[in-house]
C-alpha cells in the first residue's frame, strides 16, 4: 500500500507561503483567494489567516508522523507496514535522504511561515473590528510559532530561526544557517510569553473553541515543556508553569475513566489542553486507517505502528490492565508479523487510541496535542528533580496511577521515583508522540533501545538497533543541505 506523498517544497518554498492559508474550518475566505496586495486589509482577513497557521495540524507531521519521530523510534512500537522510510526510522537507521524527514522539515516550516504572516502584517489592519481581537490573533498566532519550533528542535536540534516572512529568493534572505538549541529555545520561550499576555483561559464559545485554540493552560504547558526539554534546564521553571496549568481558571481536571479519551464521545473534555478537530467531514483524519486491524477499517493489508513486545511487557509487569486495554487491541491479522507470531492469523496487538475509521480519511479520531495528565506528571519529575521530599512527589505521581486503578507508587528515594515517573509516563502517553522526547530529556534513550530484546522470530535474533549518541537528533534534510550552503550536518552524519 502506497501513502499519499505530499509535494516536496523546500523550505525556501515554505518560507515564501507568505500569502497562502489552507482551507479553512469556520466560514472565511482564506487568504489563498486574495491578492497578496489587499490581502490584510479587514477584520475578517486576519482571521481567515490565522485559521490558515491551525490547518497546519492538518498536515502529515501531526497527523501521525510525530507518532512515528516519537513512539516507533523508541522502544513503544515498531514501524510495521511497508514504509522504507519509517522501517529506517524504527531501526535508528537515520540517513539525511530520509523522505519522512524532509516532508516533516518542510511541514514545519510552512507551518511557521504562515504564523510569521500574521505575526508581521496583523498589527497594520486598521479596522475598528479588529480592535478587540487584534493582540489575541498575535498571541494566537505567537503560541503556533513556538509550538513548531518546539518540534523541530526536539527533531533536529538547533535549526534556522525565522521569525519574519521571508519575500525574495535570494541566498541572502534564504541561506539562514542554524542557530544553537539554546537559541531556539530562547525563541520558544519568548514567543511563549509574549502569547500569555494576550491569550484568555476559555473562548466563549465553549470547550469546541476553548480546545481548538490556543489558550493560556496551552501556553503554560508549552512553557513547562519547553523548561524541562531545554539543555539548559529549570526545573523551578517548570514546576512553576505545571503549577499555573493545574489551577487554571479553565479547570482542567483528570477524566475519571482513562478509556473515555479515547472512546470518540469525549473529546474536548475537562482534561483536554489542546486538540486537533478532526470532525471526519470537512476535516477528517486517515491516521486510523493506517493503524486499525481489519475488523475496524474493512481492508486487509499490513498496518503501521505496532505495539512492541516491550511495551506490552512494561503494561503487564506494573498490572496496568486498564490503560493496557485502552492503548492497544489484539487481534488475529492476516499478514506475517515477525515480531508476534512469523505466520499469518498469528494474534497481535494494534495501536488503539484510535479507534474509527468508517472511511480513508473520514475519521473524528484525535491527537491530543496538549493534556492535563502529561503536565501532572511533569510536575512530579520537577518536584523530584527539586530534591523535594518524597512525600511531597508521591502524590502528584499516585493521581495519575490512581486513575489507572493503580496502587500508590512504592518508590521511596529520588532515583526510584525517576525511574517510576518515566514508566508511568510510558504507560500514560503511548501512542501520544512523546516517549523519544521523554528518553532523551531523562538521558537514557541510548540505554534504553540497546537494552531491548525484542526479537525476529525470522531468524529467532535479537534486533539490535546500535544507538549511539549521535541517534538523539535526526540528520538534516540533505535536500535543504545542497539548497542552502549556511547550514551544517548534526554530527554523526557526515
Amino acid at each position: 500500500m502506497k501513502l499519499k506523498k505530499l509535494a516536496p517544497y523546500t523550505l525556501a518554498a515554505a518560507l515564501l507561503l507568505s500569502t497562502q492559508a489552507c482551507k479553512d474550518f469556520v466560514e472565511l475566505t482564506p487568504i489563498s483567494t486574495i491578492t497578496a496586495g489587499n490581502a490584510y486589509n479587514t477584520a475578517s482577513d486576519a482571521e481567515a489567516a490565522l485559521i490558515g497557521c491551525y490547518d497546519s495540524f492538518s498536515q502529515e507531521y501531526y497527523i501521525w508522523d510525530n507518532v512515528i519521530a516519537n513512539d516507533v523510534v523508541s522502544d513503544n512500537y515498531y514501524a510495521g507496514g511497508d514504509n522504507a522510510d519509517a522501517i529506517a526510522m524504527d531501526r535508528l537507521n537515520f540517513s539525511p535522504t530520509n523522505g519522512r524527514l524532509f516532508a516533516n522539515w518542510t511541514q514545519l516550516y510552512n507551518a511557521i511561515a504562515k504564523a510569521n504572516l500574521v505575526l508581521e502584517k496583523v498589527p497594520g489592519i486598521q479596522d475598528p473590528n479588529l480592535a478587540a481581537r487584534k493582540e489575541q490573533i498575535l498571541g494566537e498566532a505567537a503560541f503556533l510559532r513556538a509550538y513548531h519550533y518546539y518540534q523541530l528542535v526536539n527533531l533536529f536540534g538547533g535549526v534556522p530561526l525565522i521569525t519574519a516572512p521571508v519575500s525574495s529568493t535570494q541566498p541572502s534572505a534564504t541561506n539562514v544557517a542554524r542557530s544553537t538549541e539554546e537559541q531556539v529555545y530562547d525563541q520558544i520561550v519568548k514567543d511563549l510569553l509574549f502569547a500569555l499576555e494576550r491569550l484568555p483561559d476559555t473562548y466563549p464559545g465553549g470547550s469546541a473553541e476553548s480546545k481548538a485554540r490556543a489558550t493560556k493552560g496551552a501556553a503554560n504547558a508549552m512553557l513547562a515543556k519547553a523548561f524541562a526539554q531545554r539543555p539548559n534546564k529549570d526545573y523551578s521553571e517548570v514546576l512553576k508553569y505545571c503549577n499555573a496549568v493545574i489551577s487554571s481558571p479553565a479547570g482542567y481536571d483528570l477524566l475519571e475513566n482513562y478509556d473515555e479519551l479515547w472512546d470518540g464521545a469525549h473529546y474536548n473534555n475537562i482534561e483536554s489542553i489542546m486538540e486537533i478537530q478532526f470532525d471526519g467531514n470537512t476535516e477528517g483524519n486517515y491516521g486510523p486507517s493506517l493503524l486499525l486491524p481489519p475488523s475496524k477499517v474493512g481492508h486487509t493489508w499490513r498496518k503501521f505502528v505496532v505495539p512492541s513486545k516491550d511495551l506490552i511487557n512494561a503494561f503487564d509487569a506494573a498490572g496496568d490492565v486498564e490503560r493496557k486495554n485502552a492503548t492497544v487491541l489484539f487481534e488475529s491479522a492476516p499478514w506475517v508479523d515477525e515480531y508476534w507470531g512469523n505466520k499469518v492469523g498469528s494474534v497481535i496487538p494494534f495501536a488503539y487510541k484510535w479507534r474509527s475509521a468508517p472511511s480513508w480519511a473520514g475519521s473524528s479520531n484525535r491527537q491530543y496535542l496538549i493534556r492535563l495528565a502529561d503536565i501532572i506528571l511533569l510536575k512530579a519529575e520537577a518536584l523530584n528533580e527539586l530534591d523535594r521530599p518524597i512525600s511531597e512527589v508521591k502524590p502528584v505521581l499516585d493521581e495519575v496511577r490512581s486513575r489507572a486503578g493503580l496502587a500508590g507508587t512504592t518508590a521511596s528515594n529520588k532515583t526510584e521515583m525517576r525511574a517510576a515517573i518515566l514508566n508511568e509516563r510510558r504507560l500514560e502517553l503511548a501512542q501520544e508522540a512523546q516517549r523519544w522526547a521523554d528518553l532523551k530529556r531523562y538521558g537514557v534513550a541510548v540505554q534504553v533501545m540497546n537494552n531491548l530484546n525484542e526479537i525476529d522470530l525470522r531468524t529467532n535474533t535479537k534486533t539490535e538497533y546500535n544507538a549511539v549518541p549521535t541517534d538523539l537528533l535526526f540528520p538534516i534534510p540533505q535536500q535543504e543541505l545542497n539548497r542552502n550552503k549556511n547550514l551544517t550536518q548534526n554530527q554523526g552524519y557526515n
